[in-house]
């Protein structure tokens, strides 16, 4: 039934999915987690990564990032066999919607650098409170990161599992803080190959629970930070550390190996 569900969804065209999935489970090799999603509130954002599950994207990707104490990064790319690993295909990109705030526990969208409204299939998850370094405008005036769902229950203790394992710079452009279970068979190795236990996988993200309105239960918090009409306060008071323009250049959806 599903395998004929998803032909009839691209047949009709995903960008009119009416989906009010508002709990989805990630299933992945370190275990799984729910993220319970602001669909109505940030109903673009919430229909596009809606958009990437059904049509089966997030599917076997892996978690191609991660930050100590910032985030974890995923929804890009593909091991399949070889390094580097491998970009999906993506959509068109969206508008950024930035109610909430970074806080702990909260996924957002990736996007590049000084572009408001580039993000596509990245996302990530913020494993601290990150509101002072995503919330305001980034320093070349890109917009706030919008945050659309927020993991539940314990979730967080998969999450925080997946940052601690130890990464690999493979030395490729967006796959330079890798995390790699048994990394150190290989990695720096020329001469051993890695397999697909040693990455972080996501299985798939499936809607757990499609109820309308679930989110009413959370204590989001919203975003104060961001006024789309004074980007250039938020621009020199953000760019005042390096650090924090730092981090922010980390967020880049990276697309320079993408056939």
């Amino acid at each position: 039934m599903k395998q004929l569900f998803i032909p009839l969804m691209l047949a009709l065209g995903m960008s009119s999915i009416n989906v009010q999935a508002t709990v989805v489970e990630f299933q992945t090799s370190e275990g799984n987690f729910k993220v319970n999603l602001h669909d109505e509130t940030t109903p673009e954002t919430v229909n596009n990564f809606l958009n990437y599950v059904t049509q089966g994207k997030y599917d076997n990707t892996i978690i191609h990032r991660t930050v100590d104490d910032f985030v974890i990064q995923g929804g890009g790319a593909k091991f399949e066999g070889t390094l580097p690993p491998t970009w999906i295909d993506t959509d068109e990109p969206i508008t950024n919607e930035p109610v909430y705030s970074n806080v702990t526990g909260t996924i957002a969208m990736a996007k590049r650098a000084g572009k408001i409204n580039s993000a596509t299939s990245q996302w990530f998850i913020n494993t601290q409170n990150n509101a002072s370094i995503l919330d305001a405008v980034d320093v070349y005036g890109g917009g706030a990161y919008a945050v659309f769902g927020e993991v539940i229950d314990d979730g967080m203790d998969v999450v925080n599992a997946i940052a601690e394992i130890e990464r690999c710079n493979t030395g490729y452009a967006g796959f330079k803080e890798l995390p790699m279970p048994n990394y150190q068979e290989f990695c720096g190795n020329n001469d051993a190959t890695p397999g697909q236990e040693n990455f972080v996988t996501i299985y798939q993200v499936i809607i757990f629970d499609d109820t309308v309105s679930t989110d009413g239960d959370l204590a989001s918090i919203k975003n104060t930070r961001y006024d789309p009409n004074d980007s250039q306060k938020d621009k020199q008071s953000s760019g005042g550390s390096f650090s924090w323009f730092s981090l922010l250049l980390m967020l880049l959806v990276v697309p320079l190996t993408r056939k």
